[in-house]
């Protein structure tokens, strides 16, 4: 059961981090980048996103979302690069880059929350946006904090044969 669970922790950590791979150097980076820099159809969804989710802070982002998004495009990204190396070729780091993306997502959050609920701009549909995202964070978080049965199971096994050696 427990590895059940694991591996539907490591599914959704890989998720988010393919999402990020893919979304930051592609469409968030728009925000702080001449969009003339980007091929007509990413700036086409961009607009769309944008039209769809009645995204105020995308269309005039503020300086503090400005910072936001060049900390993601800097720190984020590349740490979501490597968390889903890591989970893929299973490496016992990918509990530190988890939980650095989990607790980055978790203080931008909050931040894109405060932000939208203090100043009731936001409607609905953009706040149920970023839920998903709550979630992806909590779970990053637990499986930075959370070590996998596997490494416990060889940790376990370790420690048993180095008592076994000394009897």
């Amino acid at each position: 059961m427990a590895a059940i669970f694991s591996k539907a922790v490591d599914a959704v950590v890989a998720l988010f981090s393919l999402i990020i791979t893919v979304a930051a150097p592609l469409f968030d980076s728009q925000v702080v980048l001449p969009r003339s820099l980007y091929p007509a159809p990413l700036v086409n969804i961009y607009r769309w996103f944008m039209a769809e989710f009645d995204h105020y802070l995308v269309a005039d982002p503020p300086p503090f979302f400005r910072g936001l998004v060049w900390l993601a495009l800097a720190l984020l990204w590349p740490v979501c690069v490597a968390n889903l190396y890591g989970i893929l070729a299973r490496r016992r780091w990918v509990a530190t880059t988890s939980l650095v993306a989990g607790v980055y997502m978790l203080t931008y959050l909050s931040a894109i929350f405060g932000e939208m609920l203090g100043s009731g701009r936001a409607t609905l549909k953009l706040v149920l946006l970023y839920v998903p995202f709550l979630v992806f964070a909590v779970t990053l978080v637990l499986r930075g904090l959370c070590p996998c049965p596997e490494l416990v199971t060889a940790v376990s096994s370790v420690a048993s044969s180095a008592q076994k050696k000394r009897v």
